[in-house]
């Protein structure tokens, strides 16, 4: 069936639309800049010439930033938080929701595990007695300083169990009947039903553990240690061309500025990110809208 479309309808679309790309442009301009001002000449970038487009085109602050071990370095730390962070989120994350996702008949307590999760997303023990946990726990200048204290992260818990309570209750029922168990149930049919919930408290895990910087600082008590976020933030603070001297090739020199050297690393770092985005982004909707429904 064919459905017509008043005058005012189209307009409220259209604005809508307009509205739309418009804030998408806005996001966007931040990004170009920074890419067009990694591409440009040092004069250029230093006196605040460039906005969209690179002047003076050079690839030398890219160049620079790959040859820096400590940028490399600290990319690499970062790929593994994301590996190993993202893996156990997405382990702890399911096995918690499946349960909480069952009605009181089935769990018993299910309500006060609920609330002491909530409870955990209002309230924290504070920065202090966090710092003095990591540190007992012998976890300073170690991966698991950043990776454990949000293994579970409760907004995404709620987000899946809520999304595996709008599955059909007849699925699991009949499963039961067939003998199968709950853990069966849990990874053979729960599991593969919720890709979209999952891509998008993956999307969710990717995204905090590659931009956390303020733990980085705070746990590592070597630079040698620090996270890519970490790594950027001191970067952007203080001045990044102490490694340059006069030995190298003076068109090099030239070519570089604290601007574009900040620059070409801040577009690094945000590209994986970039380049992991449009593969999750299908599913993204999906899950947020039917993750938030409750029955």
């Amino acid at each position: 069936m064919v459905v017509s479309r008043t005058g005012s309808g189209r307009i409220a679309s259209f604005l809508i639309y307009a509205a739309l790309a418009l804030i998408a442009i806005v996001c966007l301009l931040p990004l170009l800049n920074v890419l067009a001002v990694s591409l440009s000449g040092s004069q250029y970038a230093t006196a605040g010439e460039v906005k969209l487009w690179p002047i003076g085109f050079t690839l030398s602050p890219y160049r620079f930033v790959i040859e820096k071990p400590e940028f490399l370095r600290s990319m690499g730390i970062s790929l593994e938080r994301v590996a190993l962070g993202g893996l156990l989120n997405l382990a702890l994350t399911v096995l918690t929701a499946y349960p909480l996702a069952k009605e009181r008949g089935q769990f018993r307590y299910r309500s006060v595990y609920v609330w002491v999760f909530v409870f955990t997303m209002l309230f924290s023990g504070g920065l202090i007695p966090s710092y003095i946990l990591i540190k007992e726990l012998h976890m300073l200048d170690s991966i698991w300083a950043l990776i454990l204290p949000g293994a579970l992260p409760v907004f995404n818990v709620i987000l899946l169990l809520n999304f595996f309570r709008s599955l059909p209750k007849e699925l699991s029922e009949a499963a039961h009947m067939d003998g199968a168990g709950h853990w069966k149930i849990l990874w053979k049919l729960y599991v593969p039903l919720s890709a979209p919930a999952l891509a998008t408290i993956s999307l969710f895990t990717i995204v905090g553990h590659w931009n956390a910087w303020f733990d980085g600082l705070i746990y590592m008590n070597s630079p040698q240690h620090y996270p890519l976020s970490s790594y950027l933030q001191t970067v952007i603070v203080n001045r990044d061309l102490n490694s340059l001297n006069l030995s190298q090739d003076m068109q090099v020199l030239r070519d570089l500025s604290d601007r574009t050297v900040k620059a070409a690393q801040i577009f690094l770092g945000a590209l994986p990110i970039l380049a992991v985005y449009p593969f999750l982004q299908r599913f993204f909707m999906t899950g947020i809208v039917m993750g938030s429904v409750k029955e």
